[in-house]
């Protein structure tokens, strides 16, 4: 940590002495107080429930400013990213702080391309699970299971292992998300091919079959990129702060990409895509399009219960500049698949027309966010709803590894240790049985 920039004085209204606490800077975005030494000095904690307040790491990987609406990887707008770059591109711009030049480009996606094969055992792990359980539940089991099968990169103070083991991550989460799919449904699972893309790999793992060639449209090829691109990392989430504590006790990588997966599954975090799908269904059941108007309604009504999903963001109080992006993709997709006037994507569009042109959006800005895109697009593409989040996981794993690699490198990082506000009762005697 340099040195600080200005001080902060804390003052007691108790009669207690002040206490000045360095101020550093970032290259952007708020101050930060270094409180290491607040507890050893006042034998106080800080009170901070879901750490909203709280800046628990340094980082140089990504930068959200929530009220401008932008979204930074190592610095390059997303924008211009996903414009630029293809998914592997930014994987290597995650991991390695810059983007790659043609040759560190070529070597990189060889690399990732002959590893996306797993072990064959992998598939009779697969059969202990029952074929209807969620994809999500069947990938937290297979991913930690990885460090069973490949032992020999499962140190995460060894920058070769950790290296090692975030190229066979990167590679085999398709593979796996693949063969997640294939057993549910009871199809074949079906081996990458190494002349495909990332992206077009895993199209045909997903939807081809030994009956017939499966051939890749490079519209559906670079959607599913792009919205790789756009979830590939997110700042300190809870998912990646998950990663983080994982990693922290020195756990293996797989095991803390696990933790980040189980942590993705939670509908208030990785399922938001998924919930967005269920309403635009529940809402055709209800009538369709000719029941958007009434449905809008019961959500301004706050005591009716209905909410509105993929719309708004916690983070960006703008429109979120993912979304924009994302929608541009679902237009082109829509159009090449013939669905511009399928029911349930036209009643997608008269949400978004709504919520876009009502001033009760507009004012509380409401706007799409990239969920409730990304999940129209991975419906059009035929992706199962309950698999939309084992797709944003495959995505968010290089976002993962490039926090962990980043904080087992810091030289100030620690075993993560939350503190508490007891409440309970204080220290009491146990009474005698006969007393009970």
């Amino acid at each position: 940590m340099k040195l600080a920039d200005y001080k902060a004085t804390l003052s007691f209204s108790n009669g207690s002495p002040a206490m000045e606490m360095p101020v550093y800077h970032g290259s952007i975005g708020p101050d930060v107080i270094d409180i290491r030494k607040l507890y050893g000095q006042t034998g106080m904690f800080t009170y901070d429930p879901g750490f909203l307040s709280t800046a628990a790491c340094q980082s140089a990987i990504t930068y959200i400013d929530g009220d401008k609406g932008e979204l930074l990887y190592r610095g390059y707008p997303i924008e211009q990213i996903a414009q630029n770059c293809d998914y592997l591109d930014t994987c290597y711009l995650l991991l390695n702080g810059e983007i790659p030049n043609e040759k560190e480009s070529q070597d990189f996606h060889k690399l990732v391309t002959y590893h996306t094969m797993v072990n064959e055992q992998m598939q009779f792990f697969l059969r202990g699970f029952r074929r209807d359980a969620h994809p999500m539940a069947v990938l937290t089991g297979l991913i930690g299971a990885l460090s069973a099968f490949y032992h020999d990169s499962t140190d995460i103070n060894n920058p070769e292992h950790r290296h090692i083991a975030a190229i066979r991550l990167i590679a085999k989460l398709p593979t796996l998300v693949a063969m997640a799919y294939k057993y549910g449904i009871g199809q074949p699972y079906m081996y990458p091919r190494n002349e495909l893309s990332y992206s077009g790999n895993f199209l045909r793992m997903m939807f081809g079959t030994p009956c017939e060639d499966y051939k890749v449209s490079p519209v559906l090829e670079r959607a599913l990129d792009r919205i790789f691109i756009l979830h590939a990392d997110h700042e300190q989430n809870a998912s990646t702060s998950t990663v983080r504590l994982c990693g922290s006790s020195g756990t293996n990588p797989f095991a803390a990409i696990a933790a980040g997966v189980a942590c993705l599954w939670g509908p208030a975090h990785g399922g938001a895509n998924e919930a967005c799908l269920n309403m635009l269904e529940d809402i055709q059941a209800m009538g369709g399009v000719s029941k958007v108007g009434e449905f809008m309604e019961k959500v301004k009504d706050k005591n009716s219960g209905v909410k509105l999903m993929g719309f708004g963001h916690r983070v960006y109080k703008n429109y979120d500049p993912r979304a924009k992006l994302m929608q541009e993709t679902c237009n082109e997709v829509l159009s090449e698949l013939g669905l511009e006037k399928d029911p349930l994507f036209a009643l997608a569009k008269q949400l978004e027309k709504i919520a876009l042109e009502d001033d009760y959006f507009v004012q509380r800005k409401l706007y799409p966010n990239v969920d409730f895109y990304s999940g129209i697009v991975q419906r059009a593409i035929g992706i199962p709803v309950n698999l939309f989040t084992g797709i944003f996981a495959l995505a968010r794993t290089v976002g993962w590894i490039a926090q962990l690699n980043e904080m087992i490198g810091d030289p100030e990082y620690k075993i993560g240790r939350p503190r508490q506000l007891f409440t309970g009762a204080a220290r009491r005697d146990m009474p005698q049985v006969a007393k009970r």
